[in-house]
């Protein structure tokens, strides 16, 4: 059993005369790899003269770069999507043996590779 939801979200700016934008990033397109599934997305720019290029930040997340080679004295994003919520169980997985009492170490890679997400020792 699933609910579908829809979300928008529009950002606009009106300015008091004609300028030119400079590149804008749009971060508003959820990541491929959420558990939650994206049914439909679209997004509309304006001014609509714009090159738009999609990108990956370095955690696979989507973001739009948006180039204006006009003037304009509008800037608007909106972004309508329709998502499936699904019910799963959070604590279905398996630990493996190395880390079944707390606390434990990681091997030498992977304590490199965590040492980010590891600031607080």
């Amino acid at each position: 059993m699933s609910i579908h939801i829809a979300l928008h979200h529009q950002t606009e700016y009106q300015y008091d005369r004609e300028l030119r934008l400079g590149p804008q990033i749009v971060r508003l397109r959820p990541a491929p790899h959420a558990r939650t599934r994206v049914l439909s997305y679209a997004m509309r720019v304006q001014p609509e003269s714009h090159f738009i290029h999609w990108q990956q930040d370095p955690y696979a997340n989507s973001q739009a770069r948006l180039v204006f080679p006009e003037r304009s004295d509008t800037f608007c994003v909106s972004v309508d999507l329709v998502l499936e919520m699904a019910v799963f169980n959070p604590f279905d997985f398996f630990l493996d043996r190395e880390v079944e009492h707390f606390p434990f170490s990681y091997d030498e890679a992977l304590a490199r590779d965590l040492l980010p997400y590891r600031d607080w020792e």
